[in-house]
């Protein structure tokens, strides 16, 4: 059985971004002891079970300057 993650931990991984509370991909796979591919693959696949609202990705574009 896995352990249970201190709510201190959790709080630390919560990030305040434009008045938003998020949580990064790579430290909710981190939590669930997951690869980050495997854990966006599994809310690909179960969509119906998110919030798509709740649900965003970053695209970093490059700059020619």
């Amino acid at each position: 059985m896995k352990e249970i993650i201190p709510v201190e931990i959790i709080e630390r991984k919560i990030y305040l971004i434009r008045g938003h509370k998020v949580m990064l991909d790579s430290d909710l796979a981190e939590m669930y002891a997951v690869a980050t591919k495997v854990l966006l693959q599994a809310v690909k696949r179960n969509l119906n079970r998110f919030l798509v609202i709740l649900c965003f990705s970053l695209i970093i574009k490059r700059l020619q300057l």
